[in-house]
């Protein structure tokens, strides 16, 4: 179970989307890739292993192939979790309690986040003697809560509620008269108070990642969509090693939740920018690069909805998947998903060989589902892709549950990705 022990961990240490690029980043830099600046020239090397990052919240791993280019295997994946951005230290209103100011991040279920142990992580941007230091930040410490309103003041809660995001969901952040976040910030930063310049700042739930279940079949925690898939599809590509012919590629990007319409984001100019570098340094030729993007192609990993065992109605009656059912391939008809019978069968090959089990997922015929990254990225880099995930209950809680083969399942299903040699000999048509 050593992958689900190294998923579990990697959830723990990315309460927000800086930490989890902060901690792909730590294990690239321990399999020996080179880091990269987008605003300093990049000396590549066919054979070569690097990363870049932008904004702290999106990353770029990549392996040049030691000869001449076939195609690039991608996998992509998002950093950010449905949340709160908090605005500022205090909100206006009772003199007695002090709150903090937030705004919701993404589409949460938002009474998941009430009467339950909060605190803060994210960035905070210092001033230093040679200019301004962006340092990342998480106060490990119990230091928020949303409490409930009590039964007894609200007797129909039980039917159903509709938060008000400004007036139910400010955190308590305790009574008034104490340090202000900022305070805690600069302590913890060792830095004075006048020397916060700016701060990008999100609520985290302060539960750890558990194994549950009888057997332990199950594992819960904060942030299982997506960062569970962003790990498991980095092991897959450490795991794969270099290629003589094949480029890879792990795309970690922010904002997702959002809708990705950032410079950060999978609708950015990050992946065709690495792109356009990395060829540049194997000297193809424009029609070179046409011909590895067309036998090219990407996974794109972001969980999708196990039966739930209380709401078994809301599956697809035709297309149920379960947790430890193996890797879930998604179609949507709508085109939500990248996902087609010939890169759905491609990838089922890839899995197949490698003794990955595989589930078929879709939505109802009368409930519209979530989009991902595969058909923003496919916009701006047009290659061949498939939507996949892991099956997980509670997408979008604060804290969620999957099952504990599948981080295993992914990894490997992506190792073998990234080592599988295989081109497209005619429009529709791949041979191994």
């Amino acid at each position: 179970m050593a992958t689900l022990e190294n998923t579990m961990a990697f959830l723990d240490r990315s309460p927000s989307p800086f930490h989890a690029v902060a901690a792909a980043a730590d294990l690239l830099d321990q399999a020996g890739f080179t880091r990269l600046e987008e605003g300093s020239a990049w000396t590549l090397v066919p054979g070569g292993q690097y990363y870049v990052t932008r904004n702290q919240s999106s990353l770029i791993a990549f392996r040049l192939p030691s000869e001449a280019l076939m195609a690039w295997r991608m996998t992509a994946a998002h950093s950010d979790v449905p949340t709160f951005a908090v605005k500022g230290d205090r909100l206006d209103g009772d003199a007695k309690y002090a709150r903090l100011s937030a705004e919701g991040y993404g589409g949460m279920i938002h009474y998941t986040w009430m009467d339950r142990p909060l605190t803060v992580a994210g960035r905070v941007i210092v001033r230093t003697k040679a200019g301004v230091e962006s340092r990342l930040i998480y106060l490990d410490r119990d230091l928020l809560t949303m409490p409930s309103l009590a039964i007894h003041q609200q007797r129909d809660v039980n039917r159903g509620h509709e938060f008000n995001g400004q007036k139910e969901l400010q955190p308590l952040y305790g009574l008034s008269g104490g340090k202000s976040l900022t305070a805690l910030l600069a302590e913890a930063l060792n830095v004075a108070e006048s020397d916060i310049l700016g701060r990008d700042l999100f609520l985290c739930p302060r539960q750890k990642a558990v194994r549950i279940g009888a057997e332990g079949e199950l594992f819960q925690s904060p942030r299982i969509d997506d960062l569970a898939c962003a790990y498991a599809t980095l092991e897959g590509f450490l795991n794969a090693g270099k290629s003589a012919k094949l480029g890879q590629i792990y795309c970690l990007f922010d904002n997702e939740e959002v809708g990705s319409g950032t410079r950060q984001g999978a609708k950015s100019t990050l992946l065709p920018d690495v792109l356009e570098r990395a060829a540049d340094a194997l000297h193809l030729t424009g029609e070179q690069r046409r011909m590895a993007l067309a036998h090219s192609m990407l996974l794109s990993a972001d969980n999708g909805h196990a039966v739930h065992p209380n709401f078994p109605e809301k599956a697809d009656p035709a297309n149920r998947v379960y947790p430890n059912g193996g890797i879930v391939v998604k179609y949507s008809a709508n085109q939500k998903y990248t996902t087609n019978g010939v890169t759905a069968g491609l990838f089922r090959a890839v899995c197949d060989e490698a003794g990955v089990p595989v589930q078929i997922f879709a939505n109802r015929a009368d409930e519209a589902g979530g989009s991902t990254l595969g058909n923003l990225l496919t916009q701006l880099v047009s290659i061949p892709m498939v939507d996949i995930g892991m099956a997980q209950l509670a997408m979008h809680s604060a804290a969620e549950t999957a099952g504990s083969d599948d981080p295993a399942h992914m990894a490997k299903a992506c190792e073998a990705f990234f080592r599988k040699e295989f081109v497209q000999t005619a429009d529709g048509v791949y041979a191994f």
